[in-house]
């Protein structure tokens, strides 16, 4: 069986793992179902708190209700006692909810299908592998937001953009894709683009605006884009005329992390940045509570060596339940 918690109180990539090699889903709510301690018992069996999981432990010991022996017994008692700010799914791929504790949403899933191709994300760490191949058609199957204009290669890069800034923290925006375009050109095309409307989401205009004249790779962009002073929950300065002109938003977004004091309990020496040729990943850290979160560019020569990762990723993005 396999756990895993989509938290934003946790690790660089905002999510825990743990793995049961001998138990089924069923198995294990059987197992926690006469725990003395229903809180202490989730929270030793799966590495730390899991935001209102305990609730249907708790009610079984006040209640005595009967330890499930079905999928569909699991699924009633579920529906009944579980405590979820959502919703919970129970089926033959196992138990998977959605909630939220007030401040963020959080999802988390117990799964029998490790070697499933839409849990590759799930169980990836820090760093994404790097290499990369040719570059080949490529499918996303899911939503994706094409970003115009349309550049000359025959290459496409994503950008997936695992952020929040409200309560609406959890598969909050599809990914985007800037057609023709690989992530070696894509400082370029950034300068050399003129977003003309409202599809082009903040955290994509802000590295726009960073990209400096003289840079041939976003790695320095980025460098710049963790110095800026928002990023964290309910602070957003966005200027007015990001999707202005390129000299003219680049040097107002100079100035402004030149100041270097609007960044809140941010601590930018602890994001993660690497940046490969077909690959930029960073887990930018944004506050103490909320630790981090994560910026993807990654185009199709990247994709063509890891199809599954790059389709479980951006499935990620907009979907919090993997098997959706």
């Amino acid at each position: 069986m396999l756990f895993v918690y989509r938290t934003h109180y946790e690790g660089p990539l905002s999510k825990r793992v743990r793995r049961f090699p001998d138990l089924t889903v069923l198995d294990w709510f059987r197992r926690g179902w006469d725990a003395d301690d229903a809180w202490e018992w989730v929270a030793d069996e799966l590495g730390g708190r899991v935001y209102g999981l305990s609730s249907v432990f708790e009610a079984a010991r006040e209640h005595g209700l009967p330890r499930p022996e079905t999928t569909d017994e699991l699924r009633a008692l579920l529906d009944e006692h579980l405590y979820v700010e959502g919703e919970v799914r129970c089926d033959g791929r196992g138990v998977r909810a959605r909630t939220d504790d007030d401040e963020v949403e959080l999802a988390y899933f117990f799964v029998e299908e490790e070697d499933d191709d839409r849990l590759a994300y799930h169980l990836q760490e820090w760093p994404l592998p790097g290499d990369a191949g040719a570059p080949a058609p490529f499918d996303p199957a899911c939503d994706v937001t094409t970003l115009p204009p349309r550049g000359t290669g025959e290459a496409t890069t994503y950008a997936v953009l695992l952020t929040h800034y409200d309560g609406e923290t959890l598969a909050r925006m599809a990914p985007f894709a800037f057609p023709g375009v690989d992530l070696p050109a894509l400082a370029g095309h950034l300068r050399a683009a003129t977003p003309g409307d409202d599809t082009w989401p903040p955290e994509l205009l802000v590295l726009r605006a960073l990209v400096a004249p003289g840079d041939t790779t976003v790695e320095p962009a980025l460098r710049r884009c963790n110095q800026w002073p928002g990023f964290s929950l309910n602070e957003e300065p966005w200027p007015a005329n990001m999707p202005g002109p390129h000299a003219e938003v680049h040097r107002e977004a100079l100035e402004l992390i030149a100041v270097g004091d609007s960044t809140g309990d941010r601590s930018p020496d602890r994001t993660l940045l690497r940046v490969d040729e077909h690959l930029a990943q960073m887990a930018m850290h944004t506050n103490e509570t909320f630790g981090f979160q994560q910026w993807f560019l990654f185009d199709t020569a990247w994709v063509a060596a890891h199809p599954v990762l790059a389709r479980s990723l951006l499935w990620y993005a907009g979907h919090w339940d993997p098997f959706d």
